[in-house]
């Protein structure tokens, strides 16, 4: 007996309301299983140990003035990692079934997906304000003012949510959640490394720094750098909103697809 299909009436606004319910079930199971939480609060206070005080010397001369530099890359680099998440989760409830109760139930389509990625902006928030503690515990500090610092969450949270819809869609496609990893440290790490959250783009070779120019990942850091630290805001901040939106616009419809395929 096959189930359902998926009522089509149901209104943007009950479908609102079924995202927040959904995305409300995730944040709790992180309350029944705690040590979820330290699975993306390890790796982003080794990484910024690992890179002020091993390698920030020999790249900028002084751990203290690299922190400064490297910190607002760190948060976007930490960002897209916590990402992975999502697909995690959502491949975990998908290999369990846990679709196949919710396909008899009258709610949109979307629901799923999108309440998903709203429980993961918790845990988005959980890693930018540790990222930022451990930073300041190292003697980082934000150069600008409340705004500009509000400002960065604001647009890492943004970014976030749009780059998840890459998670989904990895998550919908992979048969087990051991494949989003790989599909982590197999694609975001080119991507993170070959950019400007560790070193300056002019450090670079020139063949390389037209790649790491139009990279997001560069945009972003610099949009970040520039609301906490000073210097150009309004080009990379709006660089990385038009990423965000185009990262929306094709994974979004690309992963609400391969969604009804799977289900």
């Amino acid at each position: 007996m096959t189930a359902p299909e998926l009522s089509p009436r149901v209104t943007p606004i009950e479908g609102l309301r079924q995202t927040l319910t959904l995305a409300w079930r995730t944040v709790v199971q992180v309350r029944h299983n705690p040590w979820e939480m330290s699975d993306f609060s390890i790796q982003p206070i080794m990484f910024v140990l690992l890179f002020t005080y091993v390698f920030g010397g020999a790249i900028a001369g002084d751990t203290q003035r690299y922190l400064t530099f490297m910190l607002p890359g760190m948060l976007v680099m930490n960002m897209l990692f916590v990402t992975l998440y999502v697909g995690q989760g959502l491949n975990t409830d998908l290999t369990k079934g846990v679709f196949d109760r919710l396909r008899s139930l009258p709610i949109a389509r979307w629901a799923p997906l999108a309440g998903r990625i709203t429980a993961d902006q918790v845990k988005q928030l959980w890693s930018i304000v540790l990222v930022l503690g451990v930073g300041a515990i190292l003697g980082f500090r934000v150069e600008t003012n409340i705004a500009g610092l509000l400002g960065a969450v604001l647009l890492l949270l943004a970014f976030a949510l749009a780059f998840s819809w890459v998670a989904v869609l990895v998550g919908v496609m992979a048969k087990d959640p051991e494949r989003v990893q790989i599909f982590g440290f197999t694609a975001l790490f080119p991507v993170t490394f070959v950019s400007n959250v560790f070193v300056p783009t002019h450090t670079m070779p020139g063949w390389l720094q037209p790649f790491v120019d139009v990279n997001p990942v560069s945009i972003l850091a610099d949009a970040c750098r520039g609301l906490m630290i000073g210097g150009e805001v309004a080009q990379p901040v709006l660089g990385s909103l038009l990423w965000a939106l185009a990262i929306v616009l094709v994974f979004a419809p690309l992963s609400v697809w391969a969604f009804k395929r799977r289900v």
